[in-house]
Order: structure tokens, then C-alpha cells, then sequence
């Protein structure tokens, strides 16, 4: 059975303006622009800014450690102290396929670690351009397995994985269990998913170039979906994984919890998705917050509005992992 947590009933996204906001948020937000990810200029200034970013070696009793995994790729590991109760989270990282690092979710892993006694490994994938589809799902996927060839040795058990992501992770995140599934073997217990990237037809739809959603607009989501896919947004067929919202069999997939705004771009796919689980028979939460632009609980970490809807989202996850 689905559970759909309705927050705001009408559509308030006609114009992006300052007073559409939450007012917790609004001081916030204002004038925050969107990333200049549309040229390779402006993605390597701003990778080579998230890569000077420092990491504390604990995170108020939480161990941390970086491991390099066999493909190459880094996987950052938070261990509860204890060791946690035998649950991990796979957590990918955001970023529109072409910034990004898994470091700018440290803070947030090390509290779901904390706050859920269980392990989490934050996985490092591949940025497009540079490595288009289906790179960054492939390192995913590596990390998934190598969770599970790890479990032991983590202290996890395998019949107690999430996998969750922040907007191009939530995306990643959303694809990777749909590969998981029909792959088969073993299944991830639940996915966690904060203002996914889903569709890479919303990048499609010129009229909402218009809008000018805040942190993240429909011209930087096209330009990441180009990079990604490695052709124009929207075709009339993709490869399988390659857009989550694309996958026409949802059928047999875990439990799935989904956050998002009403007022930033990727709304409508995660209703629709969040829909089409409902459709196939998924047990489907779907957590909708008024007046919230694009990832604002990254952003806005500290306000009420942020930490309320972390502490849903937490619950929820607690309780699917039986942590």
C-alpha cells in the first residue's frame, strides 16, 4: 500500500518568485544561483572547490575511513560506535551527473550512521562528461556488490541494505535497484529518495526553461542529462537504466520513500514515479514540503523545516531496515 504524505494541495509553481518560498527559507535562498554547469569551465571550478574540502577523521563518535575499491573507485565508510545493529545504507551522491563529490554528504551520512546504529558507504562514481552513461551506474553497481562481499567484515547483514540518494544520486540510486532487481540474487530492503533526478524528459520540456527554479533550473538539468546520456534529452527510447522514470516494469521492487518540494523542477517526476510504484504494487511514501526549492536540505540544514523532514525520512528508514 502506498503512503502519500501530502503537505500543499495546490500547484503554487507558476512563477518561481522569492515569495513562493517557505519563510524559514526565503533569507536563504534568495540569491542563491544556479551552479554554472553548462560549460567545463565552470564544472571543474566548482569540482576543484569540493575537492579542498576537509574531512574531519570522526564525526562525534562515528569512525570514518576512505577505501579504494577494486574498480578504482573511493568508498567512504561510517561505522557507528559499536558497530551499529547489523543495517547499512549505500548512499550516492547528487550533483546533475557532472559535479559532485560523495564527500558534500559526509556530514548527513555520519548522522544517519549515528542516529540509526548503522553503516553507511557513501560511494565516489564517475562524472559525465568525461564518463557517460553507463559509468557512474557502474560504480554504483560495483558498490553495491562489493557491500555485499563485505557484509561480514562490516558487521551487515545483506538481507538489511538500503540504497538512497540526493537528486542525481536519488536518480542513480532509483536505476541501480531496478538493475539490482533484474539482475537478481539480493535485493535491497528499501530505497531513500531525496529529490531524485528521474526523467530525463523533464530536461525536454523547453517551457520550463522559463521558470528559473531556484539552485537547480531546467537549462543546467538538460546540460546534465546531455552530458550523461551523450545526446539531446527526451528520445523516444533510452538504454535500460539509463533514466529511472523510463524503466515500464516496476513490479517486485523494495519499499520506497521519496522527498521533494513542490516548488522545484523535478516535483512532477517524483510524483509520477512515486505513482507508477504505487501502480506496480510498491509500498511508496511520498514526502511533499510547501515551499521548498531543489535539495534545500542540504542548503538549509539547520532550519526547522530541513530538520523536520530529515527526521521523517530517518523514521521512515529506521523502520524499514528494523534498526
Amino acid at each position: 500500500m502506498e503512503r502519500i504524505v501530502y503537505y500543499l494541495v495546490p500547484d503554487r509553481r507558476a512563477e518561481m518568485k522569492a515569495s513562493l518560498l517557505n519563510p524559514e527559507l526565503r533569507s536563504i535562498f534568495r540569491f542563491i544561483p544556479n551552479p554554472p554547469v553548462t560549460t567545463s569551465v565552470g564544472r571543474a571550478v566548482i569540482n576543484g572547490l569540493l575537492s579542498r574540502v576537509k574531512t574531519p577523521a570522526q564525526f562525534d563518535g562515528v569512525s570514518f575511513e576512505v577505501l579504494r575499491l577494486a574498480n578504482g573507485q573511493p568508498a567512504r565508510v561510517f561505522t557507528p560506535p559499536g558497530g551499529g545493529n547489523g543495517a547499512a545504507l549505500l548512499n550516492i551522491h547528487g550533483g546533475g551527473m557532472v559535479i559532485g563529490t560523495a564527500s558534500q554528504d559526509d556530514f548527513h551520512m555520519a548522522e544517519v550512521a549515528r542516529s540509526l546504529a548503522i553503516v553507511v558507504v557513501s560511494v565516489e562514481y564517475r562524472l559525465a562528461p568525461r564518463g557517460p552513461f553507463p559509468a557512474a551506474l557502474d560504480d554504483c553497481f560495483f558498490a553495491w556488490n562489493y557491500l555485499l562481499e563485505s557484509a561480514v567484515g562490516l558487521g551487515v547483514d545483506p538481507a538489511r541494505i538500503a540504497i538512497g540518494g540526493q537528486s542525481a544520486g536519488g536518480g542513480l540510486a532509483a536505476a541501480l535497484v531496478q538493475r539490482i532487481h533484474d539482475a537478481g540474487g539480493v535485493q535491497p530492503v528499501a530505497q531513500w529518495l531525496f529529490c531524485p533526478m528521474l526523467d530525463d524528459r523533464t530536461a525536454g520540456r523547453r517551457e520550463l526553461d522559463v521558470l528559473k527554479h531556484r539552485l537547480w533550473n531546467n537549462t543546467s538539468n538538460r546540460a546534465g542529462w546531455m552530458a550523461y546520456l551523450g545526446q539531446e534529452p527526451g528520445a523516444v527510447a533510452l538504454p535500460p537504466y539509463a533514466a529511472a522514470a523510463r524503466h515500464t516494469d516496476l513490479t517486485g521492487l523494495p519499499a520506497t520513500w521519496i522527498g521533494v518540494g513542490d516548488i522545484e523542477l523535478f516535483y512532477d517526476e517524483s510524483r509520477a514515479y512515486a505513482e507508477a510504484l504505487r501502480a506496480a504494487g510498491v509500498d511508496s511514501t511520498l514526502d511533499i514540503v510547501p515551499g521548498a526549492p531543489h535539495a534545500f536540505e542540504s542548503v538549509a540544514a539547520k532550519t526547522h523545516l530541513a530538520i523536520n523532514y530529515k527526521a521523517r525520512a530517518h523514521v521512515w528508514l529506521k523502520n524499514q531496515l528494523g534498526a
